[in-house]
């Protein structure tokens, strides 16, 4: 492994054909947007595999250990960006928060970030236009190219956000926002998810602890692991050629058939009919477009 590198301004845009591996270290203290433009292969990210293609967009955090392997040449748009860039954004005080939040508790979704069909139809064009401004000294060029990145930036906040309780703010309890990332941390230990083992790792009594996350969130504890599990699986089958016994295993369920009746009673269909559906509507779409 190399070292890590900074950025030394507030973002940077990058153009590559690629056809060897690419590897992003981890310790860098910026974030990565990665759109590929052309090509297909896999990405591997914090030992996650996954196929990609044209149109899939990646956000690579500064804890992520990431790298591609190329199957067929590949074209790919970087945008990199700090913290500073986000502050000093022309966002309200606590859009800046929640940008900063979910952009910083993103490491556990690999895979395209993109999961509605409009946002993803909006993305490229953005891209090429970005490559085009930056590329370009045209008048308005840097407040242009600012502009299109705050649009991209926000796009992807959308995207994470399904994975987040709407209400947590800037005012919310820290030890609410603790919660969520001890909660993030170990959806693979279910077994530490349990109301005894978080009451001793918050100080909070097994009786209040339910009413207390409630409270800061709007959403009962249960409901929130429950519904985050479910995004995870949702974005294994879309992303991923795990088998749904492998998604079963990896997220704690007890075999396939727990599974199968969480997923079932959260989105009214089974895991392997959701990822049907998903492909055809992907192929379609694709039908369409060209």
């Amino acid at each position: 492994m190399g070292n890590s590198k900074n950025l030394h301004q507030p973002f940077e845009i990058v153009f590559k054909n690629i056809t060897d591996s690419l590897t992003t270290e981890v310790g860098n203290n910026f974030f990565e947007l990665l759109y590929v433009l052309s090509g297909t292969g896999v990405q591997i990210i914090n030992e996650n595999k996954l196929s990609f293609q044209p149109g899939h967009l990646f956000l690579i955090t500064p804890e992520d250990s990431h790298s591609l392997e190329i199957s067929s040449p590949s074209a790919v748009f970087i945008l990199r960006f700090n913290n500073i860039y986000i502050k000093n954004s022309p966002f309200s005080s606590n859009s800046i928060y929640k940008l900063e939040y979910i952009l910083q508790h993103a490491n556990h979704m690999p895979g395209c970030i993109l999961k509605k069909q409009t946002d993803k139809n909006l993305v490229r064009p953005i891209v090429e236009a970005l490559l085009h401004e930056y590329n370009n000294n045209h008048l308005y060029n840097t407040e242009l190219v600012q502009l299109l990145i705050n649009t991209l930036i926000v796009l992807i906040a959308r995207n994470i956000s399904e994975f987040f309780p709407q209400t947590i703010t800037k005012q919310s309890d820290n030890k609410s926002h603790a919660m969520l990332e001890y909660i993030q941390n170990n959806i693979y230990q279910p077994e530490n998810l349990s109301v005894s083992i978080m009451s001793k790792e918050f100080g909070i009594s097994e009786r209040y602890l339910g009413r207390y996350f409630k409270n800061q969130t709007n959403e009962t504890l249960q409901d929130y692991i429950s519904k985050y599990r479910i995004k995870l699986v949702e974005n294994r089958l879309l992303y991923s050629d795990f088998r749904v016994g492998e998604i079963a295993m990896e997220l704690g369920f007890n075999d396939e058939s727990h599974l199968n009746k969480i997923f079932k009673k959260h989105n009214g269909t089974s895991p392997s009919n959701f990822r049907k559906t998903a492909k055809q509507r992907s192929t379609s779409a694709e039908a369409l477009s060209n």
